[in-house]
């Protein structure tokens, strides 16, 4: 527990200084979210035993490493065509020591994790002077699900949850999970509007409690579809990378599937106004 603690008070840390940076070195957050992105992807296919194939790997992580620093949709179709071309002619030229099968899984997960990480900076942009709030509302959002799951799930469950994919997740977390992530959700947009009053903000409260449980929903979707993952692969953690937690997996599985949630509803509803 105590390792855990101290990894998630560095993680939070980080994030913090990335906030503070902003304004001084804006590539700050690209910069997180690459790494996290490529990180990200070599778990994978780490998990997977793939880590020989070069043909497949190189391209991916380069991917994964590039698309959080382009900007625009077209420098974004680029990358994403340029990759394509690249995996699918390493298939074509390396048939016989590669599988289908090995290029599928692979090339999902590498368009899939860095693509929706990159919705944070997305975030950020669209939010434009209160960019980094938003920024903050869609990574705590996951991440507070995830410990409001963890700590009433260790207090007060009793019933299971998906006990073949994750045997310690439990309906009494799930609920812990919904409690904590409203609160907490309703809670920062109080402080961002009424604690520094010289935002001269209005918060969008709805904005917020649709992000606080559609948030928990897909926070869950995520953490179990990654331990479905894990399963499939016979390991406990994606890596050893943050003590306490595992890999970085591990920690922004929720993340990948929340933040294109958070970036889609803020186009229709913003939390600032």
């Amino acid at each position: 527990m105590k390792e855990r603690v101290t990894s998630a008070f560095t993680l939070v840390f980080f994030l913090a200084a990335v906030v503070v940076f902003n304004h001084s070195f804006r590539p700050a957050l690209n910069i997180a979210i690459a790494l996290v992105s490529v990180l990200g992807v070599y778990e994978i296919i780490t998990a997977l035993g793939f880590t020989r194939n070069l043909m497949l790997m190189v391209p991916s992580l380069i991917f994964a490493c590039v698309l959080p620093f382009l900007d625009s949709w077209t420098g974004r179709e680029v990358a994403y065509f340029l990759y394509n071309i690249v995996i699918f002619s390493g298939l074509i030229f390396y048939h016989s020591d590669v599988t289908f099968r090995e290029v599928g899984v692979i090339y999902s997960m590498a368009l899939m994790i860095p693509t929706a990480l990159s919705t944070i900076i997305n975030l950020r942009d669209l939010g434009q002077t209160h960019g980094m709030f938003y920024v903050i509302i869609a990574i705590f959002s996951a991440w507070i699900s995830d410990v409001g799951g963890f700590f009433a799930g260790r207090l007060f469950g009793k019933h299971k949850l998906c006990p073949n994919i994750s045997p310690k997740k439990t309906i009494e977390g799930v609920g812990g999970s919904f409690a904590l992530n409203i609160f907490s959700m309703l809670l920062f947009g109080w402080i961002f509007q009424n604690v520094f009053p010289a935002n001269g903000v209005t918060v969008s409260y709805l904005a917020l409690l649709l992000i606080g449980f559609f948030g928990t929903i897909l926070s869950i979707l995520g953490d179990l579809s990654f331990s479905l993952i894990k399963r499939s692969c016979h390991i406990k953690d994606f890596s050893e990378i943050i003590p306490g937690h595992g890999g970085i997996l591990d920690r922004f599985d929720s993340v990948i599937f929340e933040a294109p949630f958070v970036f889609l509803l803020v186009q229709f509803l913003p939390i600032v106004k």
